[in-house]
């Protein structure tokens, strides 16, 4: 059998359809057998520009029905034209595919039916948004699902109401015993019953897509390894002055937050400069105070004896980035000429400005090729913190109250983005702005739609997750943020807020399990799981998903 590492199977924390509780899988989560409702999505996700990638199915017993695809996190895979997007093959050769990422599947004519005994294979174009189904090795044509690949993550599925199936990616070919396998893809990869089809790879680890730019084994540690990029550690105050917090990192910008007690979080970079703070639970200009974060180092940065930062005996966490060691640029690229330091493999950049008046309409350039997280602040006046998120067009949401605002003058391009007066630039105010840009197999800014349930939606990463932040779209229930330096095991239930000085707080209410790949939410609270809510969020994490077990 040729083998790259790991092959995704049925994931267990998304195996039911629709409200159904008898589902089960089995053989090593290889097998849906019988049971009413019985589904299962597999433990991988896909965005638009993955490549295409190719898995088997034999149908042990068509039952009641039987459809086969990808579809979207929240999909109800009981209901394919009323269960949101799904993209797939129904067993009488219907095609489902959905307008958008958001709408139900509409139904058409499309191929052969198939039944028990059947091989059915799906070859499936990420980047290209085609579908093409196999049944028995016979191609039954391409169809396009465009208008749902808009950047939201598909995960590959398999229902079966009734019957029985079981699920190939490349590790059996035999399908438990059934039949012969042996050919691989054209890396070398996975064990098939039939050939994959010529450029469609096995959903096996070493075809995983990531950054070329950002890898854990990469020449250059200091710019391709992950761990060089962020950090999020913890340390207790000592009240000592020019304190050492070593990072194994030359971050650029930092964030702290006393985790024992009510107070502030302090915001510093190297644009800026040392010792000039931001705070994003206030709406006040920067201050300079040396008594708390007081240099950048090549491994880290020191403290004075400030009680935002160092206080004796009380605990802190702190945030990280590396840019590019404090080192500027001036950029023109946008209406507003601004000073930018890029980290392009990392996809973070720090962008200082003045603005030039109080007119509409202006862009800014950010130094990277592309952006999907944006955070941004008046430094002179007492002003909102405002940010804008790649999976909330045409809405801005303030850092500093978690508050949502319907606006859709703002833009996030390839060199630039900007917004109208009033939330990017004002009068001829100083600004600054933190840009960061998915980075596959590193940080992932997305959002989940919520069911409500105690075993709520899995969501898929890449990576494992480090920090976490999650927003409750049209709502005011604030930035809430978790890392796995503060929770080391799972559930990860401590919880602070970039939008208030509060203390850590823990509850069961708060619960995610952080795992390999993702996170999976594991309460049904409003903060993070109401049904049919959308909620924003970014991670950060090491290492890629395609790592694991080989690293």
């Amino acid at each position: 059998m040729a083998s790259s590492g790991n092959f995704p199977t049925f994931n267990p924390l998304k195996y039911k359809a629709s409200s159904y509780t008898t589902s089960t899988i089995s053989n090593g989560n290889m097998k849906l057998p019988s049971g009413t409702g019985n589904a299962a999505q597999l433990n991988i996700g896909f965005v638009n520009g993955d490549g295409k990638f190719y898995f088997e199915c034999y149908i042990n017993n068509v039952g009641g029905s039987v459809h086969i695809g990808v579809c979207v996190g929240n999909a109800d895979l009981n209901n394919t034209t009323s269960g949101n997007a799904i993209v797939g093959v129904t067993q009488s050769g219907s095609k489902l595919v959905p307008s958008n990422s958001t709408s139900n599947s509409s139904s058409s004519g499309y191929g052969a039916s198939f039944t028990t005994g059947d091989y059915i294979a799906c070859a499936i174009d990420f980047t290209n948004s085609t579908f093409i189904l196999y049944k028995n090795n016979s191609s039954q044509g391409s169809f396009s699902w465009s208008g749902a690949n808009d950047g939201t993550t598909y995960y590959p599925y398999i229902y079966c109401n009734a019957g029985a199936v079981t699920l190939n990616c490349g590790q059996d070919g035999t399908f438990l015993g059934v039949t012969t396998g042996g050919n691989a893809d054209e890396n070398g990869f996975g064990d098939f019953k039939y050939s994959p089809p010529s450029t469609y790879l096995a959903m096996c680890s070493g075809n995983l897509p990531i950054s070329a730019d950002i890898d854990p084994a990469g020449d250059d540690g200091e710019t391709e390894n992950p761990t060089k990029q962020f950090n999020v550690t913890t340390w207790t105050g000592n009240s000592t002055n020019d304190r050492a917090i070593t990072l194994d990192m030359a971050p650029d910008l930092v964030v702290i937050k006393e985790t024992g007690s009510a107070n502030n979080w302090y915001w510093y970079d190297s644009n800026r400069g040392a010792s000039v703070g931001l705070f994003s639970n206030l709406t006040q200009g920067e201050a300079t105070d040396t008594t708390e974060l007081k240099s950048f180092t090549s491994t880290g940065f020191t403290l004075g004896t400030g009680g935002g930062t160092n206080n004796n005996n009380d605990s802190y966490v702190g945030y990280s980035w590396r840019a590019n060691g404090g080192t500027t640029a001036s950029n023109s690229e946008g209406s507003i000429t601004s000073t930018v330091q890029a980290n392009t493999k990392a996809g973070f950049s720090i962008a200082t400005y003045t603005s030039p008046n109080s007119s509409a309409n202006k862009t800014v350039g950010h130094g990277l090729s592309g952006v999907d997280f944006v955070i941004t602040k008046n430094r002179d006046a007492t002003f909102n913190w405002y940010c804008f998120h790649s999976a909330s067009s045409g809405k801005t949401y303030r850092l500093n109250s978690g508050t949502e605002h319907s606006y859709s003058n703002w833009s996030m391009g390839a060199t630039t983005w900007g917004s109208e007066n009033g939330y990017t630039h004002d009068g001829t105010s100083k600004f600054v702005a933190y840009a960061w840009q998915n980075v596959a197999g590193m940080q992932h800014f997305s959002s989940y739609i919520g069911n409500g349930n105690t075993d709520g939606p899995f969501v898929y990463t890449g990576f494992r997750p480090s920090i976490i932040f999650t927003l409750l779209t049209n709502s005011s229930s604030g930035w809430r943020v978790r890392d796995t330096a503060r929770d080391t095991l799972n559930p990860s239930d401590s919880i602070l807020w970039w939008n208030l000085n509060f203390q850590q707080y823990n509850s069961t209410g708060y619960n995610f399990d952080i795992l390999s790949n993702g996170f999976k939410i594991r309460n049904s609270g409003s903060d993070f799981n109401t049904n049919g809510s959308k909620y924003l969020f970014g991670a950060w994490g090491n290492p890629a998903f395609r790592y694991n077990n080989i690293f």
